[in-house]
Formats: C-alpha cells, sequence, structure tokens
C-alpha cells in the first residue's frame, strides 16, 4: 500500500492521492461543499417529484427549498459553534468561517423542519404533507452528503479491523480528530504512519439511503397509516441509525461539561418522539373509524 492516503486493507482499495478541492481561476472550491450542493439538489428534485405524485405542487417544495437552504447551513453553524462554545468564544472572528469547516447535520435538519412549519403556515398548506415528500428528499441528501466527509478525511471513529476498516495518513487528519487510543494502534509502513479506524460516514451514508429507499417504497405502496407518518418514520429511522454510528465516533460534540455526544442524546429522542407520534397517530385514527356516524 505504498504512499496511498486511504487505503481499506480487507477491501484491497486504495487512493493514492486524496484531493479535497479544486482550483478553477485560482478560486479554490471544495468537495465537500461541491457534494453538499449536490446532495441538496438531487433531494429537492425527489422531494418535489413525490410531493406531485401526491397532489401537490412541485414549485411548492422548490419555493421552500429556495428559502431554507441557506437557513439550513447558518442552522448547522450555529449548532456546531453552540457545542464547540468553549473554543469559539475565545476565537469568535471565526465564528462566521465555515470555509474552515464546522457544520453539523442535525442543525441544518432541524431548522429545515422549522422553516417547513413556517413555510407551511404562510402559504395555508398541511405542513406534515409537505413534511412527508421532504424527508423523502432531505435523507437521500443526507445520503450523497456523507461523502464530502471523505474528501476532508472526517467523521470517521475509532480503530478497528473489521472487514470495512480504513486506513488514513495521519498527517492529512485534523489532528483534534485522533483520540489517544486510535494513535496507540497506528501502524506504520514504508516511513508513513496510518491509523486504522471505522469509516463512519460510510456506515452512516449507507444506512441514510436504506432509509431512503423504505421511505421512498412506503410512501409509494399507498399503505401509508396517516399523514405524516413518513416524516416520524424519517425522524425514528435516522435517528436510530445515528444513535449506533455517533457512538462509534472520536469527534462527536459534547453536552457541555459532560462526556455525553449531543447527536447521540438528540438521536434517541427523536426515535422515542416517532414512537410516541405513532401511537398518537393510530390511536386517534383508530377512535375516528370506531365513531359511529351521526344522524342528518
Amino acid at each position: 500500500m505504498n504512499s496511498y492516503d486511504v487505503y481499506f486493507p480487507h477491501l484491497g482499495i486504495g487512493i493514492r492521492h486524496l484531493v479535497n478541492s479544486i482550483s478553477p481561476f485560482g478560486f479554490r472550491i471544495a468537495f465537500y461543499g461541491i457534494i453538499i450542493a449536490i446532495g441538496m439538489l438531487i433531494g429537492i428534485l425527489v422531494a418535489s417529484r413525490d410531493y406531485q405524485n401526491r397532489g401537490g405542487k412541485a414549485d411548492d417544495i422548490q419555493d421552500f427549498a429556495l428559502y431554507t437552504i441557506v437557513l439550513a447551513i447558518l442552522g448547522a453553524r450555529a449548532y456546531y459553534v453552540i457545542f464547540e462554545w468553549g473554543y469559539y468564544s475565545k476565537h469568535p472572528a471565526e465564528i462566521l468561517m465555515t470555509r474552515h469547516g464546522g457544520l453539523a447535520i442535525y442543525g441544518g435538519v432541524l431548522t429545515s423542519i422549522l422553516c417547513c412549519f413556517l413555510f407551511t403556515r404562510w402559504r395555508k398548506l398541511r405542513f406534515l404533507n409537505m413534511a412527508d415528500s421532504g424527508v423523502i428528499g432531505l435523507i437521500l441528501g443526507q445520503a450523497i452528503g456523507r461523502w464530502g466527509n471523505f474528501f476532508n478525511a472526517e467523521a470517521f471513529g475509532g480503530y478497528t479491523d473489521s472487514f470495512f476498516a480504513m486506513r488514513l495518513r495521519e498527517d492529512i487528519v485534523n489532528q483534534n480528530m485522533l483520540t489517544r487510543s486510535v494513535l496507540d494502534r497506528e501502524i506504520l509502513v514504508d516511513g508513513v504512519r496510518y491509523i486504522q479506524v471505522h469509516p463512519t460516514f460510510l456506515y452512516e451514508s449507507a444506512w441514510n439511503f436504506a432509509v431512503f429507499l423504505f421511505l421512498l417504497l412506503w410512501s409509494r405502496s399507498g399503505k401509508k397509516l396517516f399523514e405524516g407518518q413518513i416524516f416520524f418514520l424519517y425522524l425514528g429511522l435516522y435517528g436510530f441509525g445515528r444513535f449506533f454510528i455517533e457512538g462509534l465516533r472520536t469527534d462527536s460534540l459534547l453536552l457541555w461539561g459532560t462526556k455525553l455526544a449531543v447527536s447521540q442524546l438528540l438521536s434517541a429522542f427523536l426515535v422515542l418522539l416517532s414512537l410516541a407520534a405513532h401511537i398518537l397517530m393510530l390511536r386517534r385514527r383508530k377512535e375516528r373509524e370506531g365513531k359511529p356516524e351521526g344522524n342528518s
């Protein structure tokens, strides 16, 4: 594996030089941003198509996206800054420097949900109806967007020698993401130091894509039990996968003054919220179906 930047030893796959940006006309554009933009665009198109198939106007989803994209990025940044306030309180000039990294997907997701609620109130549309389509595009965008982390050599887990183990040249990794347990098991090959870790970006991308397929098929099957079920399934299924994957990561944002990963806590809450919503909505449906019709 001479001079590989990234190598999967059990798969025999590697990249000798991991390039993370292009520079047209001397202006650097990170692959991370390009991939996030591609994910957003594809997600919007998929959500628009699904909404249109269910009788909505594709323009409504597209208008919502135009209002939301910038706010979602700001929300993702704000979430990150809030839980890294120990650093940013001492370096306030870096708060708006998103080109240096520091976006948390959960911040973007929560902001998007809030924007959807406000947008549907403004347009006099049904929030849960639009949210059902919106999350199908959102989870696909997340599946694509996680590959931006690959090109940044980030969002990995602790040491592993499992089938999908990934080796990274230590000198291309942000040193703040390296834990002592990872460094204690570094590998030296031809004088080059490597860390061998869980590719958690890959795990989450695969999980998100599986959730996307399930939500899409369930939405089109005609078996949806209530309006908003796709939305609540998204919250529960994404939260379930993220809870376990986050537990493998070395760069989790922590709740202030604790060693608890914020994303794990939020994921657990979303799973419980999804279960509670299903119980409540199905109970209401049963009550409506069992209520006798009044005489006219």
